[in-house]
């Protein structure tokens, strides 16, 4: 059930309206820090696949403005996309190795129509998410932002030394340690009022000791444009495809399926370190995520560059500085929209020295790693969920690491694929828990409408499933409790037009030690798993509309309330035990 701890660390809720002097210290902050990732992953896709100067220009140019649309998309959430949380949408590293291998390949214009094609699995992924809930659980959510974080740190570890020649051996130590230590001080023991400059205060620190170290390089911001359009280098889809795409599609869909799992744990993710008070995962604002993530590959596709994703950094950085109003996404990417038409103050920001880049992006990829870990814990850890975490893990680290049978990947298919933690480690994830899900025993089911036989037709589905060797009649009693109350509650919340009486479908599962029963229907009502956390406290003076949520809250053990468009399940676990 949802906690009931006050999370202090934020100032600003998604609804609650910063000043404008902190709006745009946030705004500034968030370009700062995604800015890099969105340009030079470009930059390198393009370059590794020897295309010409003018056309990582537009490639460039075209990311920034995606990029900045897409994450004003997902901040103010309009009908069924976007989050309506500060979700960055940034250049996807996933798609690196299937991308360099298209333009190979193929060419731009098969790329952007495989990117095209890819984008509608996200569609359908956040059309169907209730459907895939078992297998796109907290624990495999939680894997992939942890996989996420082992990939991407060594990465900084190896920016850590990109320094100029002839530089002193002891220049990048000072620089990442004086960046480092800056942000943390700021950040953990400083005045409440400078921590969301911290990450700032860090990068002006550590730039400062780089220039009189020598490490600051202004070629690339003195050759930059002060203002450019790069038009006519648009490379156009191919609606045509030859063989290549038909043989680089798998790979394109297994990673967009990846993608797509790691824009889930974000989007759950971020709602935990938005609020002030944690509660339940709406799944809606889930769905438009991955919608928004969905129409950014589409668009990126059309427009000859990378495919979009959330940044899993947000998360860091909404925790650290405690800025998570929807403003603050807005601002991010309006100043993501401008710099794409200014590419020196692009260049300004690309130029920051790699040790201190490293230095403050390790701070927000070490928080990140910690939330995967939070999703995980906070959802329980049992055996199961516990073999999938640890073996995904270590799996996706191993690849990543060139560490399991190197040899018999080859150059093909199979390494262009796995070659990547984060893919490798989230399809075993996937797979372990589709295969857990279906070890686990089949679920009893039944249908109703929700009339006045409702109860009884219950109560009769409940005592027959428990009507088994090990059972007495004290646990029966229990379950068939739990499940009375809960059918009373839903049965409230069932919209009025949805015919004469309505219906729902209950499942019933003994898994170990406990039954779960999940009551799916088309409900209007707040979040029962909430409503349940408010009541925890003794009630100042009777209320009868309470009596059947106290009742329940006494015979489970575990409620969990998840909502979709169009369908809400409430997952009730009740221990079989005395």
């Amino acid at each position: 059930m949802a906690e009931a701890s006050i999370n202090e660390n934020v100032r600003y809720e998604p609804d609650e309206n910063p000043p404008n002097s902190l709006l745009v210290g946030a705004g500034l902050q968030g370009a700062l820090v995604m800015i890099g990732s969105i340009v030079l992953t470009v930059v390198i896709v393009f370059r590794t696949a020897g295309q010409p100067t003018d056309y990582i220009t537009w490639g460039v140019f075209a990311a920034l403005l995606i990029s900045g649309a897409n994450t004003i998309l997902q901040a103010v959430r309009l009908w069924r996309f976007g989050a309506g949380h500060v979700l960055v949408m940034g250049t996807s590293g996933t798609f690196i190795a299937v991308c360099v291998a298209a333009l190979v390949e193929a060419g731009p214009a098969t790329m952007a129509s495989l990117i095209v094609v890819s984008a509608l699995v996200q569609f359908i992924l956040a059309d169907r998410l209730s459907m895939l809930r078992r297998v796109f659980t907290p624990a495999v959510t939680g894997t992939v932002i942890m996989l996420i974080a082992a990939t991407v740190m060594p990465i900084v570890f190896d920016m850590l030394t990109e320094v100029p020649e002839g530089t002193s051996p002891t220049a990048a130590p000072i620089v990442a340690i004086t960046t480092l230590a800056t942000v943390l001080a700021f950040a953990l023991s400083g005045p409440k009022r400078l921590r969301l400059w911290s990450p700032i205060i860090g990068v002006a620190v550590g730039c400062l000791v780089a220039a009189r170290l020598g490490l600051y390089d202004l070629t690339l911001v003195r050759d930059a444009a002060w203002f450019g359009v790069p038009l006519g280098s648009w490379p156009g889809v191919d609606f045509t495809p030859g063989h290549e795409f038909w043989a680089l599609l798998p790979a394109f869909v297994a990673v967009t399926v990846v993608g797509a799992i790691e824009t889930i744990g974000d989007g759950v993710a971020i709602q935990r370190v938005s609020r002030r008070r944690p509660g339940a995962t709406d799944f809606r604002a889930v769905q438009g995520a991955l919608n928004a993530d969905g129409l950014g590959n589409l668009l990126s596709g059309l427009a000859g560059t990378l495919p979009n994703t959330t940044y899993s950094g947000t998360i860091s950085l909404v925790e650290v500085t405690g800025m998570a109003a929807r403003r603050v996404g807005i601002a991010i990417g309006a100043i993501l929209l401008a710099l794409a038409f200014f590419p020196k103050m692009t260049a300004l920001l690309i130029a920051i020295p790699s040790p201190v880049a490293a230095a403050y992006i390790g701070v927000f990829i070490a928080l990140l790693f910690v939330q995967g870990m939070r999703i995980v814990l906070r959802d329980g850890l049992d055996r199961r969920k516990a073999g999938i975490v640890g073996v995904s893990f270590w799996i996706g680290v191993g690849f990543q690491n060139g560490a399991i049978f190197p040899d018999l990947l080859g150059d093909g298919f199979w390494s262009v694929l796995l070659s990547n933690g984060m893919t490798a480690g989230g399809i075993v994830a996937v797979m372990l828990a589709a295969g857990m899900e279906f070890a686990g025993g089949r679920r009893r089911r039944i249908r109703l409408a929700l009339d006045d036989q409702a109860p009884q037709r219950v109560d009769e589905f409940i005592r027959s499933f428990t009507n088994r060797p090990g059972w007495n009649a004290a646990s029966a009693d229990r379950v068939a409790a739990a499940a009375e109350e809960t059918l009373a509650i839903v049965s409230q919340s069932i919209p009025a037009d949805a015919g004469s009486a309505g219906s729902i479908t209950l499942r019933a599962r003994q898994d170990a030690d406990a039954v779960e029963l999940e009551f799916a229907a088309s409900l209007r009502c707040d979040n029962l798993e909430d409503r349940l956390a408010d009541l925890k406290d003794p009630p100042p003076a009777p209320d009868e509309e309470e009596v059947p949520y106290r009742l329940l809250l006494h015979h489970a053990t575990d409620v969990r309330h998840q909502q979709y468009h169009g369908l809400d399940v409430v997952t009730v676990s009740v221990s079989a035990k005395e």
